[in-house]
């Protein structure tokens, strides 16, 4: 149904707040712009200075008027205005330069999160005022004698030459030449409707122009747009008249994406779907992007249209698509930012000098290139993604490569013609039917076919009309259709993120007391049932505070009403739920195409073809006689009486009830500005983050200010990202301590560690000044080492203490040099910090390298983060709290790099300290590999050699060769140091090696443990991560070796034997990248084996029938001897298995024996099925005691029910277990 809308009371639900008008001000004169420039900016951005001619140099603007004055909800910031309007200044021409007028709009964010959006219609105006055509004169003069005097002495010949002949473009000449100035007229609304107010100013513009004056003043339609034009109802469209025609808006429906008018389609083919894609991925994980255009709408269009797809979530940082002159020193802010700058043309992008390029998307949209980070994770599903973008595009005639942008210099009104004008708004109406809509088609293509006549005096040909009409609406149709896409993305992905979310809070003061140390969010679970083709990006992304605001928002909704975003997001999943009956496992699901793009493009055509509301018409005001004289070429003075405020007199403006009126201003209230309840002010400003509207002051005051609040925002990053680790961590500890359940896996800590590494440089790239290659901190590093070079010993640091820790800093930098992985500076500066975390030198290594404060003011500003003192040293005091735990991140990471270990053998035997006659190897083996057999020279207890990076050792391989007297020794443990990470592992052992004593081995397989970094003498300390179960010690080994010792009690092994089970269970269950080693819980100490021993010993009769002591392989090895007649495939299998173990070359002796049976039963499934062969056998009933567990039915029936447990997981046995043996 048709109505007619007015809008003359509260401004919150105009369509517009506010007109402005920017120029040249006579009466202050010219000021030039370059001054303000930066450094970086002074080429790349600019590219001009004093050298340049006068003509072509920017001078500042200055907001000449704007109505009305002030709103309430929306002050005026004139300077941000006036910055934004006109970002280059202001610009000056000659008849001899082009003249087109230009369209650029801008956004301005607000500290409660709300935007407003500027419309600007520049164009060039004939200069009357002698004052600055003087001005201009003198200027040209100066420049050309100074230009002239350079050029003699460079050059007499040339500079005669161009002296005789100046250039046209650059030179001016008052009696010869023209002088025209640029001036703007922006209309600022609170929603993006860019067609409209793009329409509008064209039509305002072209009014000024033409020859013909308006039918009403200028005032008259200014006056309309502000005071009596409404903003469109949710889910209608409204029509309002500009100058020469009427206009159409739409706004979506509360179940609708948000309002988003610019044209993706432009922005898919300035970039590409590929690369816009990547751009997508780097604004989701909250890195620094850096857009470049030389047009400022295509700056708008890219930022607006990257934002528009991150549905449901929203950009929490630094959002200034358009960074004018004065606010170059953005560009220096060490927070993640969406920014957009121009560039001059032929400008390249080598001369553009940044400090923070290490974590920084540089998007060059004129020559469709997108640098984005290194190691950026692949967004989920990628290549899907881009196939079903790519259809779109292609349904709508655009290539997915992209391609170039011809775009008119201004737009056009629609209608010049009152007879064709009717017969439109009659055809959205729906008012043709029948003949009359026939006679309109025939019109229609009578048009296309004879499109070159002109209607009127500048309006369109009929053809071009409809053309217009049917590309708007095909932008309006590729717009939501790709933002179907991408919520459809993000739903498949976060469809089940309610059940993740925790709720531990009984109110809201009390979670947002607790917000810091509670967790929102079950990042662990939820990534636990994510594919793994996902797991890298959701990682990080759940580290953003993109996700965390809108978990915050989840959580708030139970004492708040929801935004509005998430409220719609929500009724979506729960919409798709009710017609998915897909029971798909989510780890496995297969990419779906979103099914709503053409349903949400029908609702959009019905909107724009037919208007639902119509706008009170412009009409004459109370104006003055004699005002709003028309004067062809020169946008008149305005009227302030008229426009200051709304005229409610005229007889239209009772046409809208009370009623739609409070109606128009609740549906305004709750989409744009959310719900403004105490709740959720509370939560705003908790969030604390940067003050948006002070980032447009561009005075020195603001700027100190801002930087200021860059270093707090810096330090208390630190804070948040050092206090998550240690909480990660710690709930590690407690795991493996078995206080808990898995929290983390490997992936989120090398996730957590990243964003520490990018916090990093950040940090060493705000207010630098001169800098080598991308990374600010290995910038730093390689001049700190320069200048250390130059000395033998570190400045102010006589103590001992701080001479190792210079010794081990340079340790740490020459390897990281040396690297053969052909790194770059970020990655280098990426490998010292994992290096350096490992060691838990993190802490100290810095500070070592900010003791040089002649370097630190030689390479950075003054308002540098490094320069303040008391942020440094609290930065670095949360940094030093990391070093209470353990970390492998350099080791996990780096894999192909080449270590140098030391081992040292500690033998028990004092006699046989000197190994006079003993001849050793050993062999490492960890997470990536093992060392191979090194030998270890006689009389020597140490071994130095370098092998690849092995990742985390386990186990340890120690055998000899029987040769010499006395080739026998009892050895307490091995110690094997990394001189690289810094890390000391312990292979206890305390058992004999050697022929006739002990088991009578020659070789035994030891598991490690990874003990403190302080030495030898801490060895048996916990450092902050408790070691892993090493192998099993002397003492246990004596207790089940000797019978003579205190009986086992049976309720203990049982015990024992459940846990160890229980543990390997649990390892399976566990994340794979949280699983840890296996053969720590078979073999050490703890573990399956030795459990399982303890067992098989319990209820031994006596020793008379073994030797003097006890081992379960001579139990085993009898009965082997008793039942290889007999016949069955348990019993032929178990003898099978012993056969081939006592048939090995390696001489492991009984345990090393026994360890290898149990391993290979576990492994092939039969171990449960040899424990009551052992139980029936003949020979059980004489050598174990009437209370033994193994003549126990009960007790033996429940330990094969446990091992039948472990047949379900495939286990795989290190090569140090089943070496020799081929089963």
């Amino acid at each position: 149904m048709n109505g007619t809308a007015a809008a003359t009371g509260s401004a919150s639900c105009r369509f517009a707040h506010y007109f402005v008008v920017c120029g040249v001000d006579t009466e202050t004169g010219l000021e030039s712009l370059i001054l303000t420039l930066s450094f970086c900016a002074s080429v790349f951005l600019s590219g001009e200075g004093f050298e340049q001619s006068p003509i072509r140099r920017s001078f500042k603007s200055k907001v000449l008027v704007h109505y009305p004055e002030s709103t309430d909800r929306n002050p005026f910031n004139k300077d941000a205005v006036n910055m934004l309007c006109m970002p280059r200044g202001l610009s000056f021409r000659t008849q001899a330069d082009r003249l087109d007028p230009q369209f650029h709009s801008f956004t301005m964010s607000f500290d409660d999160g709300t935007r407003s959006y500027g419309f600007v219609h520049t164009f060039y105006e004939e200069v009357t005022g002698a004052q600055i055509i003087t001005a201009m004169q003198t200027l040209y003069q100066m420049h050309h004698v100074e230009h002239h005097s350079a050029s003699s002495v460079s050059s007499p010949s040339s500079s005669s030459s161009s002296a005789s002949s100046p250039s046209t473009s650059s030179s001016f000449d008052p009696a010869r030449d023209t002088l025209y100035v640029s001036k703007a007229i922006c209309l600022l609304t609170p929603l993006p409707f860019l067609q409209a107010a793009r329409q509008f100013l064209s039509q305002l513009h072209q009014a000024v122009t033409s020859h013909t004056a308006p039918p009403l003043p200028i005032e008259s339609y200014i006056h309309n747009i502000l005071y009596e034009v409404p903003l469109p109802p949710p889910g209608r469209s409204l029509r309002f008249h500009g100058v020469q025609g009427p206009i159409v808006c739409q706004r979506p429906g509360p179940g609708e994406l948000p309002l988003g008018e610019y044209p993706l389609g432009e922005a898919f083919s300035l970039l590409g779907v590929d690369n816009m894609v990547q751009l997508i991925t780097c604004v989701l994980l909250e890195t620094q992007v850096l857009l470049c255009s030389q047009d400022y709408q295509r700056l708008m269009t890219v930022a607006e249209g990257v934002t528009t797809l991150l549905f449901p979530f929203q950009w929490q940082h630094i959002y200034l698509p358009i960074v004018s002159a004065p606010l170059h020193h953005l560009l220096d802010a060490p927070v993640p930012f969406l920014l957009g700058i121009q560039r001059r043309e032929g400008a390249q992008r080598s001369s553009l000098h940044l400090p923070h390029e290490a974590n920084l998307c540089f998007v060059d949209i004129d020559n469709r290139c997108v640098e984005a980070p290194e190691d950026l994770p692949v967004f989920p599903e990628q290549t899907e993604l881009i196939q079903e973008l790519s259809e779109v595009l292609l349904r709508f005639g655009l290539p997915p490569q992209g391609g170039v942008i011809t775009k008119p210099a201004t737009a056009s009104p629609r209608m010049s013609s009152l007879v064709l004008e009717d017969l439109m708004e009659d055809r959205r109406n729906g008012n043709l039917g029948g003949e009359e809509l026939a006679v309109l088609e025939r019109l229609q293509a009578l048009a296309r076919r004879c499109g070159e006549e002109k209607m009127s005096d500048g309006g369109k040909t009929l053809g071009h009309v409809f053309e217009e009409e049917e590309e708007e609406l095909k932008a309006a149709k590729l717009n939501v259709q790709l933002r179907e896409v991408f919520a459809g993305r993000f739903a498949a992905m976060f469809g089940r993120y309610e059940e993740f979310v925790i709720h531990s809070a009984l109110d809201l003061d009390s979670w947002l007391s607790n917000r810091e140390g509670t967790f929102s969010f079950d990042k662990g679970s939820f990534l636990s049932v994510q594919p793994a083709s996902h797991l890298h990006f959701l990682s990080h992304f759940l580290e953003t505070s993109m996700f965390s605001s809108f978990v915050d928002g989840k959580v708030i909704s139970r004492w708040a009403d929801r935004e509005p975003l998430q409220q719609l997001f929500d009724s979506r999943l729960e919409r798709e739920r009710l017609y998915d009956t897909d029971t798909e496992d989510s780890r496995n699901c297969r990419y779906r195409k979103c099914t709503t793009v053409f349903e949400s493009a029908q609702v959009i055509e019905r909107r724009l073809m037919k208007a639902d509301h119509t706008a009170i018409h412009p009409h004459l005001l109370d104006m003055k006689i004699g005002q709003g004289r028309h004067q062809p070429g020169y946008f008149p003075k305005l009227q302030a009486d008229v426009l200051a405020q709304g005229q409610n007199t005229n007889k239209w403006s009772g046409r809208v009830t009370a009623s739609r009126r409070t109606d128009l201003k609740r549906s305004t209230v709750t989409e744009h500005s959310g719900v403004d309840n105490e709740q959720r002010q509370k939560h705003t400003f908790a969030r604390k983050n940067l003050r948006q509207s002070k980032l447009l002051d561009p005075s020195l005051r603001a700027v100190t200010q801002t930087h200021r609040e860059f270093a707090e925002w810096l330090l208390s990053e630190c804070r948040l990202k050092t206090k998550r680790m240690l909480m990660e961590r710690m709930g590690k500890e407690s795991v493996e301590l078995g206080q808990g359940e898995a929290n983390i896996t490997g992936l989120q800590e090398n996730t957590l560690i990243h964003g520490l590494c990018d916090l990093l440089e950040r940090t060493w790239g705000h207010g630098l000044q001169l800098k080598q290659g991308k990374s600010a901190l290995w910038s730093h590093l390689l001049h700190y080492q320069a200048a250390r070079g130059k000395t033998e010993t570190p400045a102010e640091s006589p103590g001992q203490t701080l001479e190792l820790v210079f010794h081990i800093y340079c340790c740490s930098f020459r390897f990281i040099q040396t690297m053969s992985e052909g790194l770059s500076e970020v990655g280098q500066a990426r490998a010292w910090i994992h290096l350096a975390l490992e060691k838990k030198m993190l802490s100290q290594h810095l500070k070592e390298l900010l003791t040089n404060q002649q370097l630190l003011r030689q390479l950075y500003k003054p308002h540098a983060f490094l320069l303040c003192e008391e942020e440094r040293e609290q930065f670095l005091f949360h940094l030093l709290s990391l070093n209470t735990v353990d970390y492998l991140c350099f080791t996990r990471v780096f894999t192909s790099i080449s270590n140098i270990p030391w081992i040292h053998t500690d033998p028990l035997d004092l006699k046989q300290k000197t190994f006079c006659s003993f001849d050793p190897w050993v062999c490492v083996s960890g997470e990536l590999g093992d060392s191979g057999v090194r030998q270890i020279p006689k009389n020597s207890q140490e071994i130095f050699f370098q092998c690849k990076n092995l990742g985390r050792l386990s186990t340890l391989q120690l055998g000899q060769e029987n040769s010499g007297l006395l080739a026998k020794c009892l050895i307490d443990c091995v110690m094997v140091y990394n001189e690289i990470t810094g890390h000391t592992y312990k292979f206890p052992c305390g058992r004999w090696l050697g022929k006739g004593v002990g088991d009578g081995s020659l070789e035994r397989v030891l598991i490690g443990q990874l003990v403190s970094p302080g030495g030898e003498e801490d060895a048996g300390r916990w450092t902050g991560t408790p070691p892993e179960l090493a192998s099993p010690s002397q003492s246990v080994r004596a207790v089940l070796g000797s019978l003579g010792s205190r009986r086992m009690l049976s309720v203990e092994v049982q015990e024992d034997m459940r846990e160890a089970a229980n543990n390997l269970v649990k390892h399976f269950h566990k994340p794979e990248q949280e699983r840890g080693n296996l053969t720590v819980l078979l073999c050490g100490e703890g573990g399956l084996v030795l459990s399982l021993e303890k067992f098989l010993l319990h209820g031994f009769k006596s020793n008379r029938l073994f030797q003097r002591n006890v081992f379960v392989w001579d139990f085993v090895g009898k009965y082997f001897e008793l039942v290889s007649m007999e016949t069955g495939p348990p019993c032929d299998l178990l003898c099978h298995y012993v056969n081939a173990i006592n048939a090995s070359p390696r001489n492991i002796g009984k345990e090393g024996k026994f360890q290898l049976l149990v391993c290979l039963g576990i492994r092939d499934r039969l171990l449960s099925h040899w424990l009551p062969l052992l139980a029936e056998c003949h020979l059980t009933a004489r050598t174990y005691e009437e209370g033994a567990l193994l003549r126990d039915r009960a007790a033996v029936h429940s330990l094969s029910r446990i091992l039948h447990t472990l047949n379900e997981f495939a286990i795989t046995l290190e090569t140090a277990l089943v070496k020799g043996v081929d089963l």
